[in-house]
């Protein structure tokens, strides 16, 4: 019990060592570069580097105790996100809605996507490290080993459940940020750890490409056309989806009726 809850105490170390230097390059990020496109660049790809790289450890944790301890940790950890990225997502199918709703160009949502994929890919780097140290033995021979891929059904399922997860997720967040109320990031947080649960043993409830592809990407048991069909075409389409769905009637009529009571 002692060695286990040791593991546990480090890999919440590790987590919040990951966090607090994120937080401390968006701050010197937001000081010192002036330009806002290109802190926003700087801003995506901390954030993402901050996500993957609490996700990594992530991984040790829900191999060793469980889902359920696992979606605390993420349930925690998806607040303090919602309170320190700004208006970085971390996420690229967010600059392909707002390029479908014609707030965003082309060129900046490529630019966004490249910086949050580069953070992705990096910080394995930095885990690689605090792995390789072998503090505890969930880390012994981690740094190095192949990783095996979370797809366990097929790929035409597993972007199907990525695409209407995402969909979901998205059409919630969006009225529960238009609703504005104090709950929102709880419940916002909630659903998301709740929905990535309930994917987490058929696709790996990902329901973010940067995230997916800096985890698993090259893993054995997916090719690059599976990787890129289940995690990329799958949750962009039901990001996309989830516009005109938000939009439908029935959508607007529910939120026009809450908004009444509320007023």
């Amino acid at each position: 019990m002692a060695a286990t809850l040791i593991a546990l105490a480090v890999s919440t170390l590790y987590i919040v060592l990951t966090s607090l230097i994120a937080y401390w390059l968006r701050r010197y990020t937001i000081y010192y570069i002036r330009d806002p496109f290109v802190r926003s660049l700087f801003l995506e790809g901390i954030a993402t580097g901050e996500l993957c790289g609490a996700c990594f450890e992530l991984i040790i944790i829900a191999d060793n105790w469980g889902v359920s301890m696992y979606g605390v940790y993420l349930f925690l950890l998806t607040i303090w996100w919602s309170m320190n990225w700004g208006e970085a997502t971390a996420c690229p199918y967010t600059h392909i809605e707002d390029v479908v709703e014609g707030t965003k160009s082309v060129r900046d949502a490529f630019l966004l996507i490249w910086a949050e994929l580069v953070g992705g890919l990096v910080i394995f780097r930095y885990i690689q490290v605090l792995w390789a140290l072998e503090i505890v033995s969930t880390h012994k021979n981690k740094a190095f080993t192949d990783c095996t891929t979370d797809l366990q059904v097929p790929v035409i399922f597993g972007a199907f459940i990525e695409g209407i997860a995402t969909c979901i997720y998205r059409v919630v967040s969006r009225g529960l940020s238009e609703i504005n109320s104090r709950f929102s990031t709880i419940l916002d947080s909630f659903i998301g750890t709740t929905l990535v649960i309930a994917a987490f043993d058929y696709s790996g409830g990902y329901f973010n490409p940067a995230l997916a592809t800096s985890l698993k990407y090259g893993c054995l048991g997916t090719s690059f056309m599976e990787h890129v069909i289940v995690y990329w075409v799958g949750a962009c389409a039901g990001s996309v989806a989830s516009l005109r769905v938000y939009r439908h009637p029935i959508i607007q009529g529910y939120m026009e009726q809450y908004k009444t009571k509320t007023l």
